[in-house]
């Protein structure tokens, strides 16, 4: 039987909707057995919380983690506060369980790492349906060279609603070596950004595996920011608050863009269609940017 669904239109982004993922700024993940742990995640601030029965949960506890996911998510979910459950991948001889066992009606979505086809996504939710949850909006991981490769037709699929990119799986897969100028994963980050951008969902950036390195966190937000992602996982609660800061326009790009905007909307009202502004050529490419920017901050330009 084939599982392939209809693909949404991978020409633009797709409108805001009722069952539209929430904003996720920071994604912070925590093992599916520190219940201890989990319960301190709502008050961290996290757009989003990831009850983790993969990589964090060793395979000798795999029922205690989807047991524990099932129990704690309803209690962790509130206002503000997206949950989410990191099921195994598709593949895995845990998978089946973790879905028909470890999920609940009060999770935002569920996270499937290492996706890698429109097939496998579609095995995803028929899983779901059979379990009994045909609402509920998939997460997809892109951490594998065939799941970076195919993000474009992964993404296509419509029960998807949010991904994110895996460094360090995606480097493993490929037999290379992670540095910190992140070089090794600039072509990678870019095709899931723009993978993303076609199929209309928000995506999400690599971890920081070392989580006193404040510095590095922050520039790798300003990259990701720049690729064009909407939010980075987190593995520490201190990496949180940088993360929602990092994700939103300063209020110096805020004022830029306000003035920016309203020489070139005078200037268009004399039919001027590009202007000299502080020190740039302005045409309509860079006054959308700047609509971009205002709109990221809830404002509309004037």
């Amino acid at each position: 039987m084939s599982h392939a669904r209809p693909t949404r239109p991978t020409h633009q982004t797709r409108p805001a909707s009722p069952d539209a993922p929430p904003r996720l700024r920071s994604l912070l993940f925590a093992p599916a057995v520190r219940p201890e742990l989990l319960a301190k995640m709502p008050a961290t601030g996290a757009d989003g919380i990831v009850i983790d029965c993969e990589d964090a949960t060793p395979p000798n506890a795999k029922a205690e983690g989807r047991a524990n996911a099932a129990r704690l998510a309803p209690e962790l979910a509130g206002p503000g506060c997206a949950v989410y459950v990191r099921v195994n991948a598709v593949p895995s001889e845990w998978f089946a369980d973790d879905v028909a066992q470890g999920l609940c009606d009060a999770l935002a979505g569920v996270v499937v790492p290492k996706l890698e086809s429109l097939d496998q996504a579609g095995r995803v939710a028929d899983a779901l349906d059979a379990a009994g949850h045909a609402a509920l909006p998939i997460l997809a991981g892109l951490e594998t060279a065939l799941g970076v490769a195919d993000a474009r037709a992964v993404l296509g699929h419509p029960r998807i609603h949010a991904a994110y990119f895996g460094a360090e799986d995606f480097i493993a897969d490929m037999g290379g070596v992670r540095t910190a100028q992140n070089q090794e994963v600039l072509y990678a980050r870019s095709q899931v950004a723009l993978a993303g951008r076609l199929a209309g969902v928000p995506v999400l950036d690599q971890v920081v595996t070392d989580f006193r390195n404040d510095l590095a966190f922050e520039a790798e937000v300003r990259d990701a920011r720049a690729l064009g992602y909407a939010g980075k996982l987190c593995i520490h609660p201190k990496q949180v608050a940088l993360a929602n800061a990092g994700f939103v326009p300063s209020d110096e790009e805020v004022e830029q863009a306000r003035r920016l905007l309203a020489a070139y909307e005078e200037a268009s009202a004399r039919g001027v269609a590009a202007i000299s502004f502080e020190g740039q050529m302005v045409d309509e490419p860079l006054a959308a940017r700047a609509r971009q920017t205002l709109a990221a901050r809830g404002e509309e330009s004037r």
